[in-house]
Formats: C-alpha cells, structure tokens, sequence
C-alpha cells in the first residue's frame, strides 16, 4: 500500500456561529479525552477491551450533531461520538465498560453493544451488518407515522462485504425509506486492507446500482460531516429516500488494542496523522479567532476532570453479583400469556389455512400498528394464499411485498418492534430461514436479555415433508431455535390450535416463531371459534387418556398417532400435543410418565440433534424412578428429505412410529 502525501484539513464555516463552532468543539474533543482515558485503564487491566475510534470523531460527532435528538441513531464500535453527542450519563457508561448492573446491558454484554431508547441509540452486534436491516425497520415505522424521522445508520468498508449490506440498501431503495447509510472507509476491516475487500473505486458508486443518491465526504473534516448529513437529512424530509454517505477517514490504531498495527506499511500513521481532526479543528478555531490555547486547555482539563470524576464514580460502584432467577427473567418482557376467550360459542368449519389466515386478520384488525412482510404476500396472497385479500383491508402500507432477503426482513420486523409497531414476517418456506437465521438468534432472541428491549415479532414458518418437495422445501428446522435462548416457538397440529396460537404469538411482544405444517393447510378441518381468541402459549394438550404408555408429539406426529391408536384400539395411551415448543410444558409431560410409566417421542425432524432427546433428557433426570421400559424416540431418517415419494415415506417415521409403539408396550 503507497504511502498517500497528505495535507492538513480546510474548514469552511458558512454560516456556523462562534457559540456552534464551540459546541462543535466541546463535542468533538470528549470521545477523544474518554478514549485516552480508556486507553491508560486497558494497560491497567481495569476494562477488558477496547475498539479505537481515534481519527474517526468526526465522522460520530458530526453525524450526532447534524441529527434531532428523538431521532434513531445505530452506531457501531468506532462510534463513542455518537453515544457522548447524545449526552448519555458518562458513569452508566463506563460503568457499562466495567460490566455493572447499572450498566446499560447489565453485565450481559461489553463496550457499545447496547442500545438505550431514552437516547434513540441502537447498538450493534458483533456481526456488524445486521444492524443496517434494523434501520430499515425503523425508518419504515417513521414513514408509516408520517412524523418526519430520518434514521442513519453505520457500517463499516469491511462490514460493507456482507450480504446485509446489500439486502439492506436494496430494501430502502425499494421501499424510499428514510435513513442514510454512513459507510466509515477507514480503509482497513481488521487486518485486510480495502484491496482485498472490495474492487469498486468507491462506495459512492455502489448507489448507482440501488438507484441510490450518495455523496463522499472527508470523514475527518467535522465540519464537512455536519454539513452533508444536515443537507441529506433535509433532503430526505423533502423527498423521502435512503442516501449512502461515504465517510473517508484512516483507522489510526488496530482493529482493537491487543491486535496492533504491524501490518501497516511503515509511516503510513504518520501520513494520516497530519489530518487528525481534532489537531485541525483546534487550529482553525483559533486561526478564526473563535478560542485561543488558553481556553482549549481550559475545555481539556475540565473535561478530563469530569471523566475522571465519573470514572471514579462508575470504578466504586458495587460488583455485579449473580442471580441465576434474575438471569432466566431477563430473557423475555413479563406479559400476561392468560387465553383470551372469544366473545360467543359461534363456530364454523375451518380448515387449517384458513384458521391461520382468519387469526392473522383479526390480530392485525386488533392491532393496527402491525405490519406483515414477506415475499409475494400481497396481491398475490403467499404461495400458500394465507394473506389472500389482506391488501384489500390493510393496504399494501401493512401488507408488504420484499425482496428475496430474508435477513433484511428479519432485521427490518427488529426495527418496527424497536419503533412501537409489531413486525410480523412470513418466511414463504422455513427451509430459507437459513438465510435470515443470524437475525433470528442474535438479535431477536438475545435483544431484550442484551439491554431489556423486547423485540415484538412474529414469524411464520411453513414447515414439513409428505407433500413430494424435496430437500429444500420440506426441511423441519424448529430443533435449530429451540436450542437458543430468548425464543418461543409454537408448532399447532389442529386448525383451532392454529389460530389462538398464531394470535397469541402476535400478542406476545416477544419473538415467537410459528410452525405451520404445510401438509395440513389443506387437509385438516375442524369447527373453529369466528370470534378472536388466543391460545396459551406454553400449554400442551393431553389429547387421549391411557395407562399404557406416554406418547409425546406435535404438529403432524400428533396426527399419526392418532391414527396408530384408532388402528390399535387396545393400546391406551396418553396422548400429548405439545403444541409449544419453547416454553416446554414439562409438567404435563412429567404427570403422563409417572402415571404409565413408558414413554415414546414421536416427531418429524431427524433423530439426531431433534427435540426428542432433549425431551428424552428431561423425563430421565426428573421421572427415572417411575420408568418401566426405556424411552423410545420415532423419528426422520438422518438424511436430507427425498423428492421421490417412496423415498420420502421411508424417510418420514410414521410406519416406524407403529412398530416402535407396539415394541415399547410389550417391553
């Protein structure tokens, strides 16, 4: 990499007043004396870590300045500017550095990895581009209200090489969104230099291909960042769209402390240094006239007085102590999951699709701040037709064709949560939730644990085989989430249970996922309530009552046994729906073993790594002494799903489920 010849900065104040320029400064300077500061206490091994935004102020600070205090800023690890711009307590701040209660994560999560909403601060996660599909959720909450929100969001030239800076930017282009993507070209992403992250010229181009406006701005000219976001956010309030800003600027120390520097070409530091931004704006304010040496050291020592008096504060604050009940607390907002009734007996024939469909209606009529998403589900009604006519009632404002990108999707539903609206998302197969599964288990189920704001969305997972799709359109996936923590999942087998769950899980606000068996949409029917209802989430259901033996399952393996038990009619069983998932209703699992004794898991989803052997886990530890056989699990084959349907059959364990069944009783 060349060493670049370059030259100290030039202002242009325009029409910024002395009192402005000051505060400019003021602003300016903090993140730089706090990072000094934290520097010194990382030797001292007082913090654990530290990601340096030294060289970088400018483009946090003017960005913070340029924006309206209620207005949602996303920051990432090389932002401190916009989490001092934004005036949060310096105590909670370091205290949340230090890992303390009063911390603004708890001692749940380090540095900027937090968001607080007093202050209209959501922070990142360590994948670094999810975040830009969160800013477009809140922005297209701030364009449903109407109330004149512009959202910016940062991310990184290294971050930039994700897919969800694509999906992202794709989005709000589509759908003219309000939000400004700050791209920091410090030029490196940890060790690798831009040369080998990407082979455009500049970010600026990239908006040529999103029919996206951009502008490139000296990142380190605080007064050129100023000036470009207030104009892009006037802008955007006049004729509302996204538009990238490419912040130009060098990070000046490593990726964090402990990697260093080495692999920078010698004296290429030096070189940046002389565009330092604070070195340059003190010599401008005082070429201007505007403050002397005297008055900057002045604003120096009292700053670095008033950090050190914070830090003092944060460093005599109580250790964090442990409490494992606290901890499981944390995980979800507290809500009432008590079933909501309906309002009269009158029932009609339903069959499964159109359970779900009439729930989701009537919670969306419920709730007029939830929004739907996903691919085809407007004119056209989802592949499935669940939305049919949805456009109709709710607009296409509420009801909302996407671009093929999950994961933006997924992060958009966390943005409307996070902006007061509740974001429901239809995933056209659960098998493509793979592509949006990161959003799904690190920002949705770790949200409100991380810095208690609770992400209020729903997704719909069409799931399972039997109906000839394939390896790619009959995968059952719920054993991916029901190992993550800060989920609920929900999996009805019966057209009523399929509409008071799915209304339950939208009036739940926390994330909840709900397994829909594609082979029952059509082919299971039943008298369901007309009136709205929910079903409690968390509540198995004991479906036949017998002494021989436990049968545990859900969604379509309930209906298998049934019709093992109708074939076999000497075998009396206990038969539980699960119904959920997560949260497990272990004691009506427990109370059915310690009354048979004998205990088979049946379920869709291959043996090994399923649900089953967690389930079979938990009836070993907690009912041992009332076993009288081994627990039996019946489940898929450890394959992909076959498209071939003798292949499939064989695949599926309902003609195994019978033998199995049949050997336990006689055990």
């Amino acid at each position: 990499m060349p060493i670049p010849q370059l030259k100290p900065l030039k202002f242009n104040r325009k029409t910024l007043t002395d009192e402005e320029l000051i505060n400019f400064y003021h602003a300016l300077v903090l993140p730089r004396l706090i990072e000094e500061k934290m520097l010194i206490l990382l030797r001292q091994g007082k913090i654990s870590k530290w990601f340096s935004g030294i060289g970088q102020e400018a483009i946090s600070v003017g960005c913070g300045l340029a924006m309206q205090e209620d207005e949602f800023m996303l920051p990432m690890h090389r932002n401190l500017g916009v989490f001092t711009t934004r005036k949060l307590p310096l105590e909670r701040l370091f205290m949340q550095f230090q890992g303390k209660e009063n911390g603004f994560t708890k001692g749940h999560d380090r540095s900027f990895h937090f968001g607080t909403k007093e202050h209209h601060i959501v922070g990142m996660i360590s994948h670094l581009g999810p975040q830009l599909g969160i800013a477009d959720g809140i922005a297209l909450a701030n364009k449903l209200e109407e109330n004149k929100k512009v959202t910016i969001v940062f991310t990184g030239d290294g971050g930039a090489s994700e897919g969800d800076f694509h999906e992202a930017l794709n989005v709000a282009a589509v759908w003219d969104l309000p939000v400004i993507f700050v791209v920091e070209n410090n030029q490196w992403g940890l060790s690798t230099p831009s040369k080998e992250q990407f082979r455009c010229k500049q970010f600026i181009d990239k908006g040529i291909g999103y029919g996206m406006d951009t502008v490139q701005v000296d990142g380190n000219n605080i007064v050129d960042v100023y000036e470009t976001i207030r104009k892009a956010r006037t802008s955007i309030l006049k004729n509302p769209r996204p538009i990238l800003v490419e912040c130009m600027s060098f990070r000046m120390r490593g990726h964090e402390e402990a990697s260093g520097t080495k692999y920078y070409p010698e004296g290429i530091q030096d070189a940046w240094s002389i565009k330092d931004p604070v070195d340059n704006f003190e010599r401008f304010l005082m070429e201007e006239g505007v403050l002397t040496q005297e008055t900057i050291d002045q604003i120096k020592a009292d700053k670095k007085a008033e950090i050190n008096q914070k830090w003092k504060e944060a460093d005599n604050a109580p250790e964090i102590e442990a409490d494992t009940q606290r901890e499981y607390n944390y995980l979800f907002k507290a809500f009432d999951n008590k079933a909501i009734q309906p309002k009269s007996e009158s029932k009609t024939e339903k069959r499964f699709i159109d359970a779900i469909s009439d729930g989701l209606r009537q919670s969306m009529e419920r709730h007029q701040n939830s929004v739907i998403m996903g691919q085809d589900i407007a004119e056209y009604g989802g592949v499935f037709k669940v939305t049919d006519g949805f456009v109709e009632k709710f607009g296409k404002e509420r009801v909302r064709n996407t671009p093929i990108c999950e994961s933006a999707i997924v992060g958009a539903a966390l943005g409307l949560s996070i902006n007061g609206y509740k974001g429901i998302m239809e995933m056209q197969f659960a098998d493509f939730v793979t592509v949006g599964f990161n959003q799904i288990v690190n920002n949705l189920a770790k949200l409100h644990y991380r810095w208690q704001e609770n992400a209020d969305v729903v997704i719909r997972m069409p799931t399972g085989a039997g109906v000839g799709a394939g390896p790619f359109h009959s995968q059952s996936n719920e054993a991916w989430f029901f190992h993550t923590p800060g989920l609920k999942i929900v999996y009805p087998a019966f057209p009523g249970d399929a509409k008071g769950l799915l209304a339950a899980a939208i009036e739940d606000p926390n994330p909840v996922m709900v397994f829909e068996h594609k082979a029952l949409y059509r082919s299971k029917s039943e008298l369901v309530h007309d009136d709205f209802y929910t079903t409690e989430i968390g509540k198995a259901n004991v479906l036949r009552n017998g002494s021989d033996v436990s049968i545990i399952t859900y969604g379509m393996g309930v209906h298998w046994a049934i019709e093992t038990l109708d074939e076999n009619p000497d075998i009396k069983a206990d038969l539980i729906d699960l119904r959920t998932l997560l949260p497990l209703d272990t004691d009506t699992i427990f109370a059915s073993i310690k009354k048979t004794g004998k205990a088979i898991i049946l379920h869709e989803d291959c043996l090994t790594g399923g649900i089953g052997g967690e389930i079979l886990a938990l009836i070993n530890e907690n009912c041992f002494e009332y076993l009288d056989a081994p627990i039996f699990r019946s489940a898929s084959l450890d394959t992909p799903v076959p498209f071939a349907a003798a292949l499939e059959e064989d695949f599926l364990p309902k003609n195994r489920f019978k033998e199995q069944l049949k050997k336990l009783i006689n055990y």
